[in-house]
């Protein structure tokens, strides 16, 4: 198996790619797959501050490095879930990437700084544990990120991750879902722009990236998400993939170009009438939002005032 661009030794071959690359010119590809997704879709200006919503997984801790090289000003934000022995490992590998590369990482941490962790709320909520959790990290990284003077919060959706979201939402017609599934949220009173700039690759690439550059991440998916649906999506796009590669980037990025301006109106129609909740300052259609609903009826510690981030 031959590197397609130098024909030395290649460690990965990549099906839809229809091509094999040595350690070198993989990594380049993905540096060059995040380049022109940034590039598209106007991800990122030059001297933008960036925040990068790290997990210690390998997605978010990828896109970190990748963006450091290319030389955004990224700094890092993990948040501490509560979910045991799971969050220990996350947070352990999100502070030690930091530190071996002397970033900034911020923390947020639910029980310390909101009084509840994501098993205690998801239950008290009424919500299962995927919806509860999304809930609370939307909220604290736009919270982070305004109060931050962060021009743009990053996240390690890689392309696996938004072929199964479009699945889940084109099977249900879920139209307000799928006007707001795009690789740039632009930024709105509240709201920082939002990007995805590894929507071009697979989640395979992004571990084989990690193992290639060293980069020690967690490898545990975490124990709440058992049956959710999303894993069965990716299950089988997987089979599909297997046997005609290149179905997923087709599906995502073909939705992209030729459907996804459809379901826009919806989308924005629902973000209107927005204005700030009465307890944090959030944007929200209710005079309490649902961050701070969630609080409260998890027992949490009231949010009168934003909690500041801790650094690492």
């Amino acid at each position: 198996m031959k590197c397609r661009v130098c024909r030395e030794p290649a460690i990965i071959d990549i099906r839809r790619h229809n091509a094999n690359f040595c350690a070198e010119h993989f990594l380049r590809l993905c540096r060059d797959q995040v380049d022109k997704a940034i590039a598209d879709f106007e991800m990122i200006g030059p001297d933008e501050r960036v925040l990068v919503a790290v997990s210690g997984g390998k997605d978010s801790l990828a896109l970190w490095d990748m963006l450091v090289e290319a030389g955004y000003r990224a700094d890092g934000l993990y948040l501490g879930l509560g979910i045991g022995d799971y969050s220990d490992a996350s947070g352990r590998a999100a502070r030690a990437f930091a530190a071996e590369r002397q970033l900034t990482l911020l923390e947020v941490d639910l029980p310390r700084d909101h009084g509840y962790d994501i098993p205690s709320g998801a239950k008290a909520a009424h919500r299962v544990p995927c919806s509860a959790c999304g809930l609370s990290k939307r909220h604290l990284f736009d919270d982070a990120a305004r109060r931050g003077g962060y021009d743009v919060v990053a996240t390690g959706h890689n392309l696996d991750d938004e072929a199964a979201v479009l699945f889940g939402n084109v099977l249900r017609w879920q139209t307000d879902y799928l006007g707001r599934q795009l690789p740039v949220l632009p930024a709105r009173p509240g709201f920082p722009r939002k990007v995805k700039p590894l929507v071009r690759l697979a989640e395979r690439e992004t571990a084989a990236y990690c193992v290639v550059r060293g980069i020690d991440y967690i490898v545990e998916e975490c124990p709440m998400a058992a049956g959710n649906r999303h894993l069965g999506y990716k299950e089988a796009l997987n089979a599909i993939e297997a046997t005609s590669p290149g179905t997923k980037h087709d599906f995502y990025f073909g939705f992209l170009a030729r459907a996804s301006d459809r379901f826009q109106a919806e989308a924005e129609a629902e973000r209107e009438g927005l204005h700030p909740c009465v307890r944090c300052g959030a944007p929200t259609p209710s005079e309490i939002c649902a961050f701070c609903r969630l609080v409260e009826r998890a027992g949490g510690a009231p949010v009168t005032a934003p909690v500041a981030p801790s650094r690492r």
